[in-house]
């Protein structure tokens, strides 16, 4: 029944109409932070699996860490000295900063939680609900990109007709942090997926976080 259902009850209209605060006009989300246990195999996932190019990095041997600044950025837009990429990137709308502590890359199994149900560094060994829950990429077609993954040796945590919302997937980086991938337009489905779960297929919702 439809009382069953609960309902949204914020009105959060007056949220998406007037103008910025004057002062914050030229603010941009710039980037999220994630920590990454192995710089090369994080960048290899970014770069070569999901179109990314490096457009600035960072090294703090003095602090025993590195910064890596991941962006769908077009090589030839890139500057040639840290100074300019610099100012490219902080400019870059939505990069993505892999930070990477030395030495973590030499321990044994997964290093960071990744917030969804996860219980890495938890001191009971308890899955805990995070507050982190994915980053998402927007791509022209899905079920082309999740094939294209599937070759690639991707994780996946849902492919786009498993579960119950359709046209739509996740899969893992290599630390284990959900990314969503999202259609640029409507969200189509098409008969099979690329793990040939058909479209009436793979009921149900998954909540990864608890």
């Amino acid at each position: 029944m439809d009382s069953e259902i609960p309902k949204a009850v914020v009105d959060v209209s007056r949220f998406m109409g007037g103008e910025r605060p004057t002062e914050t006009k030229d603010y941009i989300m710039q980037q999220t932070m994630i920590r990454v246990k192995d710089p090369m195999k994080s960048l290899e996932f970014y770069c070569d699996v999901l179109g990314f190019r490096l457009v600035m990095y960072r090294e703090f041997p003095q602090w025993e860490f590195n910064v890596y600044f991941v962006a769908p950025a077009n090589v030839a837009d890139i500057p040639g000295t840290p100074e300019d990429q610099w100012k490219y990137c902080m400019n870059f709308p939505g990069c993505i900063e892999l930070t990477w502590n030395y030495g973590s890359e030499k321990s044994d199994g997964a290093v960071y939680n990744t917030g969804n149900g996860d219980a890495t560094g938890t001191q009971d060994g308890q899955k805990i609900k995070g507050g982190f829950g994915h980053i998402g990429i927007s791509v022209p077609d899905v079920y082309a990109a999740c094939e294209r993954f599937k070759k690639l040796s991707v994780t996946f945590t849902k492919t786009p007709n498993s579960g119950g919302m359709k046209g739509l997937a996740f899969v893992k980086d290599p630390d284990g942090y959900l990314i969503e991938i999202l259609p640029q337009g409507p969200m189509i489905t098409q008969p099979v997926d690329c793990d040939g779960i058909a479209v009436d297929g793979g009921v149900g919702y998954k909540d990864n976080s608890k």
